[in-house]
């Protein structure tokens, strides 16, 4: 092993364990984040499936983008990615 590759690994591991140690205390944020992600894809698969049936064209696309928007916004997120699509039409 070269000294770079030594250096880059000790580095690789300390910021692994700075992560999680961040991590264990905000637990609770990063729970949040994931139901509110979990939550936020069930609600456009059904908001998307809603808008076809009455032949409404709007339609958020489920994406790391949309989803992490979702995620930190909640539900302010879900409606700006609505409204996004909706001003398209106009």
């Amino acid at each position: 092993m070269s000294k770079e590759t030594g250096i880059m690994v000790i580095i690789g591991i300390c910021l692994l364990v700075l992560f999680i140690g961040i991590l264990k205390q905000r637990a609770d944020l990063v729970l949040n984040f994931v139901v509110r992600m979990a939550a936020g894809a069930v609600a456009i698969v059904f908001c998307n499936q809603l808008l076809s049936k009455n032949g409404i064209d709007v339609m958020v696309g489920l994406n790391p983008w949309s989803l992490t928007t979702v995620g930190l916004l909640g539900a302010g997120g879900f409606t700006l990615l609505y409204g996004i699509m909706a001003y398209r039409l106009i």
